[in-house]
């Protein structure tokens, strides 16, 4: 798991990247205004460009990435899906490769907990304290100011995780709202009060509310008895070399969600036509609510990063992840019903994504290389 900063850096602030011109380009520079759109807005767009297919086994061979998942939506529809390379040396990897995902864990909880509130049966303002308080900060004061809000925008005050403190504990490092830190455990804090407040575990809340309505008969928080392990695209070093599995056996909010790109791709389509989300949340949830800490006018919105003002008059909800031998994006184009979704096994994935997105969309070069 890696902080916000890295995570910007590798993916949603994309990164700066060597291209196959192995020039480095400086990636999403933002501009700070931003036009609130409507619900599932459409707008003329072009279409994709899909030469890229051609490069993408070079890509992976000069990056040692062992596998690429692609997902491709076009006018509201996954209309592609395809997995290039192998699970680990010598073993083909099938249309349904299950890869662990890393941070784009946290949409699935955040869009859940939205669908939530669009029901009233959540509030995106009220304090979590009155469903769960954690130990580690029960006697500051301040564990009664932390919203879902909060949360979502990455303002909870909260480390990354709460092992990267010189306490090990869970600590406030800034008031609630006050500042933004991106972190893990912010959703985790999240998953405790839902869990509370609902009287179930974050796994069958989702199954039942989210995984199950969407057809994502494939996706899991944990590995499981259901998990076929024969189709899961292992983790694998700069070099290429595979790393252990670690078979975690619960459910984390922010992090190791396993899934394939067929099921990620149907929750980014109902994303993008705002099932379950009534018309004032997701305006919220794409409205900039606060600005990211690398001070490049790249916005949080209620769970996304938001790109706004594209030079073919779109903007872009974006989200990244990023741990060791995983990296993987999501990129989402409201208003034409557009987006790109991909899953890599390596460590050099980033430079895989990077290169997809630059050629298959008409604002990816831009997007890359926007300043």
């Amino acid at each position: 798991m890696q902080s916000l900063q890295k995570d910007l850096r590798l993916g949603s602030d994309i990164i700066s990247t060597t291209m196959s011109t192995n020039k480095t380009c400086l990636c999403l520079l933002f501009i700070a205004t931003f036009t609130v759109v409507t619900h599932a807005q459409t707008s003329r767009a072009a279409k994709v460009d899909f030469a890229f297919e051609r490069s993408v086994p070079d890509w992976m061979r000069e990056t040692n990435v062992p596998a690429v998942g692609i997902g491709i939506i076009e006018n509201g529809r996954l209309g592609y899906v395809k997995v290039f390379g192998e699970l680990k040396k010598g073993v083909p990897a099938p249309a349904n490769t299950i890869f662990q995902v890393a941070s784009l864990t946290k949409p699935i909880v955040e869009v859940l907990t939205l669908q939530l509130v669009s029901r009233g049966e959540w509030k995106l303002d009220e304090p979590l304290a009155n469903y769960w308080v954690d130990p580690d900060v029960q006697n500051d004061p301040r564990h009664k100011q932390l919203t879902t809000r909060h949360v979502l925008t990455h303002r909870s005050g909260f480390e990354n995780w709460r092992s990267m403190s010189a306490s090990k504990k869970l600590e406030f490092l800034a008031d609630p709202g006050t500042k933004v830190n991106y972190s893990g455990e912010g959703l985790e804090y999240l998953r405790r009060a839902l869990e509370k407040k609902f009287n179930q575990p974050l796994d069958q809340l989702a199954k039942k509310r989210l995984f199950q309505p969407y057809g994502m008969n494939d996706t899991r928080f944990f590995w499981d008895a259901s998990m076929d392990e024969s189709r899961f695209a292992v983790a694998h070093s700069d070099k290429g070399k595979p790393y252990d599995v670690h078979k975690h056996t619960t459910a984390n909010a922010a992090d190791l969600l396993l899934t394939t790109i067929q099921d990620y791709g149907k929750f980014a389509v109902n994303v993008l036509k705002g099932k379950g989300l009534s018309k004032a949340v997701f305006e919220d949830m794409t409205r900039p609510q606060v600005a990211n800490p690398t001070g490049k006018n790249l916005f949080f919105g209620l769970g996304w990063m938001i790109m706004p003002q594209l030079s073919n008059g779109e903007y872009a909800l974006i989200h990244t992840g990023s741990d060791e031998g995983v990296k993987t994006v999501v990129v989402l184009f409201p208003q034409s019903q557009r987006g790109l979704i991909v899953f890599t096994n390596g460590e050099n994935g980033t430079q895989v994504w990077t290169r997809i997105l630059a050629q298959a969309f008409d604002v990816g070069k831009e997007m890359l290389g926007r300043g």
